[in-house]
């Protein structure tokens, strides 16, 4: 598949590869099999490799979409255009609103309640307010089954730093452009985690000074 399909985010496709060898590192073929739920899929350009290297996943794309309807159908279109048409284990994408309470996430999500063997979602937490880490850690605390995980890729403060000037300086943008938004911290992340039965198992340096998280439900 190319790597220059002009519709995703350039970041999306440069780290899209790492995280799907870190995901197979996760999910071993053969032996991870159920359903896998991505929240903010974006333009798709995640699920449409994930689907692909992990075949034994079934996988329901999601997006955040506050939009007019026709704005809605219109993007999660786009997924759909690179997920459910190609692939025959990526279902329909659905709009989903992390910051809601598990009881206001899709249908399609609610009824598969302790069966998600994975939840995802990148690139997400530093761009929107504290609401949306706390309802992505409390949804899947409720979507996956015991010993699915919760795994979470982007920038992250350790011990209340950024790792780098380059993501201190982003950070403090990103708060000047959102007072709501910026780098989470690790162990807060994981404390709040922690309350919905999700317990923080490996912290894996990733490229352009990103972490992948991986919690387990126990």
């Amino acid at each position: 598949m190319a790597d220059d399909h002009p519709v995703h985010h350039p970041s999306a496709m440069r780290n899209r590869g790492p995280i799907l060898e870190a995901l197979q590192e996760l999910l071993p073929d053969g032996t991870a099999v159920g359903d896998a739920l991505e929240i903010a899929s974006g333009t798709g350009a995640h699920v449409e490799v994930f689907g692909a290297g992990l075949p034994a996943i079934t996988w329901q794309p999601s997006e955040y979409l506050p939009g007019a309807a026709a704005g809605a159908d219109r993007a999660l279109a786009v997924i759909d255009a690179h997920g459910c048409e190609r692939l025959p284990n990526v279902r329909p994408a659905v709009a989903l609103d992390a910051s809601l309470p598990w009881e206001q996430w899709p249908a399609v999500v609610q009824e598969r309640e302790g069966r998600f063997v994975l939840v995802f979602i990148s690139n997400v937490f530093h761009i929107s307010p504290w609401a949306v880490t706390l309802g992505t850690v409390a949804g899947a605390g409720r979507a996956l089954l015991k010993g699915g995980m919760l795994v979470t890729y982007g920038p992250y403060k350790l011990d209340g730093q950024c790792t780098t000037e380059s993501n201190a300086r982003f950070d403090a943008s990103l708060r000047q452009r959102d007072p709501e938004w910026g780098y989470r911290d690790v162990a807060e992340v994981a404390e709040e985690a922690a309350k919905h039965g999700l317990k923080l198992l490996t912290r894996r340096e990733m490229p352009a000074n990103n972490f992948l998280l991986q919690f387990v439900k126990e």
